[in-house]
């Protein structure tokens, strides 16, 4: 049975290595020009094609893989001048597996209806390691019939796909996921701050924790670079922290949901974007905080 042809546009951290498991599964790949050319000549090593617009990409492509930061990079790569619309056929399904706002996504689905072509949303949990090996969590909306479809393909990538509603479903749990796991992270660099200034170093913290009932993946990656200093162990940015906790605000407003606690976690991220860190990775946050406070972790 012949395999269905593949496009990938974003092929940065997470990206990389969902690409190369979909090349290495047997899908023939297209990606698109990126500006970092390590991984496009990488998955072209691998087997991958090239092309340098995303309406080239749906031209030579049946399902479309979106792997980017957020509502306005999908928006302009469906339809801007060369999107995906510009170069869209029927039959064509596109896997928005970015951290989007559910109602782009609603839209952009119902607009891609019209021509026939499919939007789904799957968006992503755990690291660029996952990614790599195979194994990241994914948590799709969409119809029951339009996910077994295109599921070979997220297979390629993922070790857990969890079906979680209509379209718009994955982008919205997936906003409250990162609520749940940036929430965590704000708790955890402040109450390395508070323990740190009443005489409990890091290390004391987190032998604790670490085995215990508040522990968790999440926990460890965090705390793997608080305790070892490896900045890689959670490659994800203070940025995109602030902006997936600017789309859990805007999603509560809209559903007319208090949320004091989102506020807070947010007003975290903000401070640390306003100050130049917006490039560092999440578990830094405790850096950061402890420098709010005069605190040095390492001391």
């Amino acid at each position: 049975m012949t395999k269905a042809r593949v496009g990938f546009i974003g092929v940065g951290l997470m990206g990389h290595g969902m690409a190369k498991n979909i090349v290495e599964k047997g899908f023939p790949l297209t990606v698109m020009a990126y500006r970092n050319r390590k991984p496009v000549e990488d998955l072209i090593g691998r087997g991958a094609k090239e092309v340098s617009s995303a309406k080239a990409i749906a031209e030579a492509s049946d399902i479309v893989v979106l792997c980017v930061t957020g509502s306005p990079q999908v928006e302009a790569i469906v339809n801007g001048p060369d999107g995906l619309r510009a170069g869209a056929h029927k039959g064509l399904t596109i896997i928005d597996c970015s951290t989007s706002e559910p109602t782009l996504t609603r839209k952009l689905a119902g607009e891609l209806a019209e021509i026939g072509v499919t939007f789904l949303d799957a968006p992503l949990s755990r690291t660029p390691k996952e990614a790599w090996e195979g194994t990241l969590d994914v948590m799709a909306g969409g119809s029951e019939a339009d996910l077994a479809r295109v599921r070979p393909v997220i297979e390629c990538f993922a070790g857990r796909i969890v079906h979680v509603g209509p379209t718009g479903a994955g982008h919205t749990m997936k906003i409250v996921n990162n609520f749940v796991s940036m929430g965590y992270a704000a708790l955890y660099a402040e109450a390395l701050a508070v323990a740190k200034a009443n005489g409990v170093a890091p290390k004391a913290m987190n032998a604790v924790l670490s085995g215990g009932r508040m522990d968790c993946g999440f926990y460890q990656t965090f705390f793997k670079y608080v305790i070892e200093r490896d900045e890689n162990a959670h490659r994800f940015t203070l940025a995109n922290a602030h902006k997936d906790m600017r789309y859990c605000a805007a999603m509560a407003e809209a559903s007319g949901i208090a949320n004091p606690m989102g506020a807070a976690v947010r007003n975290y991220y903000a401070m640390a974007e306003a100050q130049g860190m917006g490039g560092k990775y999440v578990p830094m946050l405790s850096d950061v905080v402890a420098s709010w406070n005069g605190l040095n972790l390492l001391d």
